[in-house]
């Protein structure tokens, strides 16, 4: 089985950790760019908005790590300058220590047993979203109708693309319905406006570290200070998926089904938003998408990729989306 170092080989984020000392003080940051890669960063531009915006909202966030400056390197030099003559922007940020989350996901994976902590970190992030989408911003609706047409976009639309890239086996009339029935979800979320709420908009294992016990930093903030709350809960719970379907080869199971509900629970519990049952749908597919790319994921088996492209396709069908009941979306 491939550990996730190998499965995840593409990464938005080229990262580089600087040394440096004032005043006989020792700082310690990370510089950032992003990879000029077919997920919505072709262009310089695409790629200077997002940091732009990252640095803006970075520090605005609970427990976020806080960005430092964003600047570029000039075209005819080696230098460092805040903006102007710009060819490539940078991000720079604090340096935290810690664990991402994802290594505790590929322990549970190997063990294929839960800890107490395990299920104290998971009510942990629930309760952080819930905390982070509590946070409401009213009178928006282009801002929102913005989030839902960037989820079809780059992140549906666009992960399609990537799937059917240089593929002479793809069945395309199974993305042709898959998209129909996405634009179908854009226009009724249209109506959901009121739903607008603050979030981190990038919620993956990759980018929640821990510390000791339930002590955790978020980072890579994307997206936008405000969207769809639902974005944030679908990018964390289709990981416990994810990793389900690589552990039993089936549906969910295990400790990662125990994870995936007790979120679930305690994240309704808190946020008492029942109405994201009837929202996440597209979110989850996008998630499934993206979990699917062969670009992301190369190394990940032929069976695992057809069950996230069958659950994408099968939870936008749905009305109302059971977590209780996610084995009737992997059949």
């Amino acid at each position: 089985m491939a550990d996730s170092a190998e499965l995840k080989a593409f990464g938005y984020n080229e990262q580089h950790f600087v040394e440096f000392c004032v005043d006989d003080e020792t700082k310690r940051v990370v510089l950032g760019t992003l990879r000029p890669q077919s997920f919505g960063f072709e262009h310089f531009a695409d790629r200077a908005a997002v940091l732009l915006m990252q640095h803006s909202t970075f520090n605005r966030l609970p427990r976020h790590l806080r960005s430092v400056d964003v600047g570029s390197f000039v075209a005819d030099s080696e230098r460092l300058k805040s903006l102007g003559d710009c060819c490539e922007f940078f991000l720079l940020t604090d340096y935290v220590d810690g664990e991402f989350y994802q290594s505790d996901l590929d322990k549970i994976r190997e063990a294929c047993e839960l800890c107490s902590l395990d299920e104290e970190r998971c009510v942990a992030l629930s309760d952080y979203l819930a905390d982070v989408h509590s946070v409401k911003k009213k009178d928006s609706y282009g801002l929102y109708v913005k989030h839902v047409r960037d989820l079809l976009g780059e992140g549906i639309f666009g992960s399609t693309d990537n799937l059917t890239a240089g593929s002479e086996h793809i069945d395309e009339r199974f993305f042709v319905n898959l998209e129909k029935m996405a634009v179908e979800w854009r226009w009724q979320l249209k109506h959901k406006a009121h739903r607008l709420s603050q979030v981190h908009g990038n919620f993956h294992p990759w980018n929640v570290m821990f510390r000791q016990a339930l002590d955790f930093t978020v980072s890579n903030r994307l997206g936008g200070e405000f969207g769809e709350p639902a974005d944030d809960v679908s990018a964390m719970t289709m990981s416990y998926l994810f990793h389900s379907l690589q552990t039993s080869g089936r549906n969910l199971t295990g400790p990662f089904e125990r994870l995936f509900l007790l979120f679930w629970r305690n994240y309704l519990n808190k946020s008492g938003d029942e109405e994201i049952l009837t929202v996440i749908q597209p979110f989850y597919a996008r998630q499934s998408l993206a979990l699917a790319s062969p670009t992301l994921h190369p190394h990940l088996s032929m069976k695992v990729r057809a069950q996230l492209l069958e659950f994408a396709l099968r939870v936008l069908k749905a009305k109302k989306f059971d977590f209780e009941i996610l084995e009737s979306y992997l059949r």
